[in-house]
């Protein structure tokens, strides 16, 4: 299982951190030891005084597919739901200001969280859905799949010419903007459509 996530697929985020809009799709990946387990909090690393949380959609690949075409791309997955791809954010400037790759500061040992899965037809359109993370109860992210620069089907279009995408695969969709630091005893939830998908607390 590989976890494959997209960056800068939110205007708004593009903006808040002052970065480049890409003309194509910005992919890193997370290796499965980046899961933080069930029931387990996220504990804070103790090389990054400055980690991020950013709640994304999630879809869970179900078949095997290569250089899947857009209108097909809707097959590869039935369910979704929320996650957090936490990112060591000083570090990640250090990396970004040497043109180093980012794997340090997105790829850590429990860097991602992963909430229940729902079945898609549940939803009304994948192309519309609304989520958003609270910390402490306060709604700190909220995003809506309709303000994509690119879709779900478009990510697994894409993402399939480069990675043979196999059962069990995730991919992070990308983050709105409201990204911000997470301290020790904070406790956050993740939401679909109003629906809590995941609670976890930072130690």
């Amino acid at each position: 299982m590989k976890i494959i996530c997209i960056g800068r697929n939110y205007a708004s985020h593009i903006a808040e951190l002052q970065n480049e809009r890409p003309e194509e799709p910005v992919i890193f990946m997370k290796p499965d030891s980046a899961l933080v387990l069930k029931q387990h909090p996220f504990v804070i690393p103790e090389f990054s005084q400055d980690v991020h949380h950013e709640i994304e959609l999630v879809v869970k690949i179900n078949k095997v597919g290569k250089y899947i075409d857009k209108k097909f791309a809707h097959k590869y997955y039935d369910e979704i739901t929320v996650g957090i791809d936490f990112t060591a954010r000083d570090v990640q400037q250090k990396l970004k200001d040497k043109g180093l790759p980012w794997e340090k500061a997105k790829a850590f040992d429990g860097s991602a969280v992963v909430g229940d899965f729902i079945n898609k037809i549940d939803l009304q359109s994948v192309d519309n859905i609304q989520f958003k993370l609270t910390n402490n109860g306060v709604t700190v992210q909220a995003g809506e799949s309709k303000n994509m620069l690119w879709n779900i089907d478009e990510i697994i279009a894409y993402v399939s010419q480069f990675f043979t995408l196999k059962i069990g695969d995730l991919i992070f969709t990308g983050t709105p903007q409201g990204v911000a630091s997470v301290k020790s005893e904070d406790l956050l939830e993740g939401f679909l459509e109003e629906k809590q998908l995941f609670r976890i607390q930072v130690k």
